[in-house]
């Protein structure tokens, strides 16, 4: 299916969860899975499941997924499968990623992080500060919530080890120019730390094109199980040390991150979700995403808040809305009784949503590429209606 039109109708069915009445749009906090990707998960279970290393046939078959997810996971990302690595999730990952880091800083480094991420690439780094007396520094947003590279700037300095940035904002879709930050903390001597958890499933990753040095992201995001997925330059992992058991070996330099038993069956999961999105191919999904944008923003009713980008362009298909004499979680749940799924709060946009002053955050709705415009229809009359 890898042209330019993408044929809803046909995706829809390869998605047994979507066969009710509810309208997904809740994307943003965890996408729904294709019929593929459960199936491989279950076939895992029934037919291979087994711990690594052993000379019998399902230990075999174990080591052979092992090696083929890292496989499929960097080419998603662009990368080499010797660099990648998977977790429990990518906050976990993060915090063990940033511990390793903080063997090799001192007191008075500097980290600069923004207003605009998920707390994820945020409280690791404050946490990392407390504990070691670093600086953490924030890079604030413009009033439309794109980054002030301007600003950004002026807080880089000699002392800057590390800027750690998301690729699109999970609370507003916001997409960041990842190089341009990419190369401005390399201009300063720093490392640039991608939250690419949002845009994974929007369009597609090269993280060398992007100028990362370390990026994370999470499956479950992209039409996956739950599951965390990190990529590091290599030069850079093999100069870390790890959190790890003393028998774990040091190569490949992702997999010494990996603590434990990996979920394999995830793992399964995870490779029939990244060919899935492959058998798309990304022109039929952000074309399509594209238009979702369109309708929605061309139909948004007089006397709602959008909180962000007005426009299609520099955005992924999430929306921040105030609903005015509603709280977040009134709206959301109103919309619910209409069979729509939208999120409320925070999402744990902590920074953005103090930056626009919203304390109690914001009615998010998020599109992917299995939305339909009668879905986009009905979310705006189920707005209207709270109007």
């Amino acid at each position: 299916m890898s042209v330019a039109a993408l044929d809803v109708a046909a995706v829809r069915a390869r998605f047994s969860a979507l066969d009710r009445p509810t309208a997904f749009l809740d994307g943003p906090g965890g996408t729904q899975t294709p019929d593929s990707v459960i199936e491989a998960i279950a076939d895992y279970l029934r037919r291979d499941n087994a711990n690594l290393g052993g000379p019998f046939p399902t230990s075999r078959a174990s080591d052979e997924l092992v090696v083929r997810a890292h496989e499929v996971a960097a080419r998603f990302l662009g990368g080499r499968a010797e660099e990648v690595g998977f977790g429990q999730n990518m906050t976990t990952l993060n915090f063990a990623l940033t511990r390793a880091l903080g063997r090799e800083l001192a007191a008075g480094d500097e980290i600069v992080v923004t207003r605009i991420d998920h707390d994820a690439n945020v409280a690791p780094w404050l946490h990392l500060a407390q504990d070691l007396d670093l600086v953490v520094r924030f890079c604030d947003v413009r009033e439309d919530t794109t980054l002030d590279l301007a600003d950004l700037e002026r807080q880089l300095g000699a002392r800057t080890r590390v800027v750690a940035y998301p690729w699109a904002s999970t609370g507003v879709g916001t997409i960041s120019d990842v190089r341009r930050v990419a190369d401005l903390a390399h201009d300063a001597g720093a490392l640039a730390w991608v939250d690419a958890v949002h845009y994974a499933p929007h369009g597609p990753i090269d993280v060398r094109e992007a100028g990362a040095d370390l990026l994370l992201c999470s499956p479950y995001k992209f039409y996956g199980p739950h599951l965390g997925l990190f990529w590091g330059r290599e030069e850079l992992l093999e100069r870390l040390r790890p959190y790890k058991v003393r028998p774990a070996p040091d190569h490949p330099a992702g997999a010494r991150f990996e603590t434990g038993t990996l979920p394999h069956e995830a793992l399964a999961g995870l490779v029939a979700a990244v060919e899935y999105v492959e058998e798309l191919g990304w022109q039929a999904i952000t074309e399509h995403e594209r238009a979702l944008t369109e309708r929605f923003l061309a139909g948004l009713p007089d006397g709602l808040v959008l909180h962000g980008l007005p426009t299609g362009e520099g955005r992924t298909p999430t929306f921040a809305l105030s609903v005015p004499g509603h709280t977040p979680h009134e709206a959301a749940a109103r919309l619910a009784e209409r069979e729509i799924a939208v999120w409320s709060g925070d999402y744990y946009a902590f920074e953005i949503m103090n930056r626009l002053g919203l304390p109690d955050g914001a009615v998010r709705v998020g599109f992917v590429h299995y939305n339909t415009e009668d879905e986009v229809d009905r979310v705006l009359d189920g707005l209207s209606a709270l109007l």
